[in-house]
């Protein structure tokens, strides 16, 4: 049997932090597992996962498996528990781990998947290629934009989303679970065309 797909979402645990713009990848785990009526619990790598099937194959069958998973440590920490739980689960990193979080350099409610690339200075991401040895895995970057004027970004992130923006959000995170559920079941680079095409042109 083929090893399943690891979905993580980063972001800090907890209720101080639960409804950061850091945290719009475990917001998105939330998302599928609500979706797979699914609950996440402990697991011995320090994370909440749930064994879930994401995704509908082509014919209508139900999606690969996969571990929807957020780590139990802080954001700089999180390529601890998604190391272990890769070897737990005999992920290849490079093959089948989809990391889902904030990217300051998108618009906000802008969705972008990519394989490798650098961490652009966002500390889960640098934690869990160090982990890993590696930056080929693949990511969902979800936007939330650049802090205004002058305002330290690590300070931005850390903010709860608006609550003018929380409707567009609930928008945000069901698309971004479409898109972690495709790349699932249809591939990377099928759902990038999904993804990344331009919205066509009204006709006239």
């Amino acid at each position: 049997m083929s090893a399943p797909w690891l979905v993580v979402g980063l972001g800090n645990p907890g209720p101080r932090y639960a409804r950061n713009r850091h945290n719009l990848g475990r917001m998105v785990v939330e998302v599928l597992a609500g979706r797979a009526g699914a609950r996440l619990s402990s697991h011995r790598a320090h994370a909440q996962v749930a064994e879930v099937r994401l995704g509908v194959l082509p014919g209508g069958a139900p999606g690969p498996r996969a571990v929807l998973a957020q780590p139990g440590t802080l954001m700089n920490g999180s390529g601890g528990p998604v190391k272990a739980l890769a070897d737990y689960y005999g992920v290849e990193a490079t093959d089948r781990l989809l990391v889902v979080h904030d990217e300051l350099d998108l618009s906000a409610h802008v969705l972008r998947l990519k394989r490798g690339g650098g961490e652009g200075g966002h500390n889960g991401l640098r934690s869990v290629s160090s982990a890993l040895g590696t930056r080929g895995y693949a990511r969902l970057r979800v936007g939330i934009g650049r802090p205004p004027g002058r305002q330290d970004p690590a300070d931005y992130v850390l903010e709860d989303v608006p609550a003018r923006e929380r409707q567009a959000l609930a928008v945000t995170l069901e698309q971004a679970a479409d898109a972690v559920e495709q790349v699932v079941a249809l591939g990377l680079e099928a759902t990038q065309q999904r993804l990344h095409a331009p919205a066509a042109a009204p006709e006239m």
